[in-house]
């Protein structure tokens, strides 16, 4: 293995045995992430981290707040179109800036190193780890609701479940890349499978003439007039449901052909995932009052009890399956954002490396499982997540602002697609107004996540801003990088220059392609 050159690229490869019978040589393999993930499996990343425990639990919280049925399908449906405005935003960022890491990515590129280390710190530190704690905690939970039907399952019991689901799946990750989307293909399927069951049997209800809460004159009434700030609170609890329509640009440079394949798998899994969850809404409301499922705290399981008889088992089953592939999806993503920061110099360089052999980020996905684990020993997960919540509905704004910016700052740059400049003037109204009433409503929550956010500040300037440290301090980072590529026989990736290449290199040819919105 050879040095580092001033990129973090490592000039590494392996080069096969020369066969002298063979008159022109082998073009040498070189070590970096292989572009695996074709339309179908990037259908299924964005679909599968859509679909995790929110339909099968949020409906409540839009109900409760919204106060009537016909309102809470109109809030189901309007979110599913704002999640569509921000994808339209996040598909021109993705082939503009064609870079693993997302908003990091973005934010870095536009906004400069600071703005883009404190997304990366707070999704690191708190929202990720979080988030895959609470989705863990949510499989254990419905895989042993069969064993302690009279009483919740103990708490021990759940956290040794979850963990043991985390490594197995950290193990995947580390193994395959291939077989980690094979798995993230199938558990989406099955999640889709579990909700047409739902959707299916509420249609049999409505054509055996069980639809009168789904009449408009019963649909819209309501007890009170639910106030602004409730209707924006149903938003966010909708948007809970439909959070991870933007992961596939994580892995943008593991997709095969991104600047077609980006686009595409975002126009399809939007659309049917907002036409799953509006039908799923429906199905509840055919064959269950809002009294019941206000009661409910898990409306599918409640839906599964009352029409579904002996095979009501399937419910709690159909959830631990979700669950369980929207961990695997959100390792294979999160981890993949721990790379691209340590990439650009703004996390342990250990963590840009990837296995000789398997081409898989195992330091950055062994981070990311630690942390988590970390979190579910803690065990304040639901105080998180209300930070959460905030810090990643903030990240979303800025990093569409980002866009609007860059379209004044280089106007001149290729962009393979252009969306209309209404796309994302919509999606920053929406956004400003559900941010201030988050704000006026849960001052302490967005505050917290603020100061959360904030405390990277003087992280970045110590850590990456300082360059003049003492020598024992880099000593120390060399030999602990050392230790771990042993350990994990990892190294630094090559890449091509063309794909790397920054996009201020790239001409203009912008004025020879219709935008997006006029095609």
């Amino acid at each position: 293995m050879e040095g580092q050159n001033c990129n973090n690229i490592c000039s590494w490869t392996h080069k096969p045995a020369a066969d002298p019978t063979k008159k022109k040589k082998e073009i040498p393999e070189r070590v970096t992430l292989k572009k695996e993930i074709g339309l179908l499996s990037a259908c299924t990343i964005i679909i599968g981290n859509i679909i995790g425990s929110g339909i099968f639990i949020s409906p409540k919280g839009v109900l409760e707040h919204c106060g009537s049925v016909g309102l809470a399908l109109v809030v189901w449906v309007l979110g599913g179109c704002v999640a569509a405005l921000g994808s339209m935003c996040y598909a021109e960022l993705g082939v503009t800036i064609p870079k693993s890491g997302g908003d990091y990515s973005y934010v870095t590129e536009i906004f400069g190193g600071l703005t883009g280390f404190l997304l990366l710190w707070s999704a690191v530190l708190i929202m990720y780890p979080t988030t895959l704690a609470v989705i863990a905690l949510t499989f254990s939970s419905y895989v042993l609701q069969p064993v302690f039907q009279n009483c919740a399952p103990p708490y021990m019991a759940t956290r040794l479940l979850s963990a043991t689901c985390l490594l197995l799946l950290t193990w995947v990750n580390c193994s395959s890349v291939r077989m980690a989307t094979r798995i993230q293909d199938v558990f989406t399927v099955g999640k889709l499978m579990a909700l047409c069951l739902i959707i299916v049997v509420g249609l049999v209800q409505i054509f055996n003439g069980n639809y009168e809460a789904l009449t408009p004159q019963v649909a819209f009434s309501m007890d009170r007039t639910p106030s602004v700030g409730h209707v924006a609170l149903a938003f966010l609890q909708a948007s809970f449901a439909f959070s991870g329509w933007n992961f596939l640009n994580y892995v943008t440079e593991e997709v095969v052909e991104p600047r077609r394949n980006l686009p595409r798998a975002i126009y399809i899994s939007i659309p049917l995932v907002t036409f799953v969850y509006t039908l799923t809404n429906i199905a509840y409301f055919s064959s269950m009052s809002p009294e019941e499922l206000l009661s409910s705290n898990a409306v599918a399981v409640t839906f599964g009890e009352k029409l579904l008889g002996a095979f009501a088992i399937i419910m709690p089953i159909s959830v631990a399956l979700s669950t369980f592939g929207g961990i695997n999806g959100y390792l294979f993503t999160s981890s993949r954002l721990c790379f691209s920061g340590a990439r650009e110099g703004h996390l342990p360089s250990l963590l840009a490396m990837i296995h000789y052999k398997k081409c898989t980020p195992i330091p950055a996905l062994l981070v990311c499982c630690a942390a988590t684990i970390v979190i579910l020993c803690i065990g304040e997960t639901h105080n998180l997540i209300n930070y959460v919540s905030f810090i990643n509905y903030l990240s979303y704004g800025v990093t569409i602002a980002g866009l609007l910016w860059y379209r004044w700052k280089k106007p001149n740059l290729y962009r393979p697609i252009k969306v209309n400049l209404l796309v994302p003037v919509s999606y920053l109204m929406f956004w400003a107004l559900l941010l201030g009433f988050s704000l006026y409503s849960e001052p302490v929550v967005c505050g917290v996540g603020l100061v959360i956010m904030l405390t990277g500040v003087p992280v970045y300037f110590l850590g990456v801003h300082w360059k003049e440290k003492p020598k024992c301090i880099y000593s120390f980072i060399a030999w602990a990088t050392s230790v771990g590529q042993r350990l994990c026989f990892v190294v630094f990736p090559q890449f091509d220059p063309i794909e790397i290449a920054s996009p201020s290199e790239w001409t203009d040819r912008s004025s020879s392609r219709k935008s997006f919105s006029s095609s």
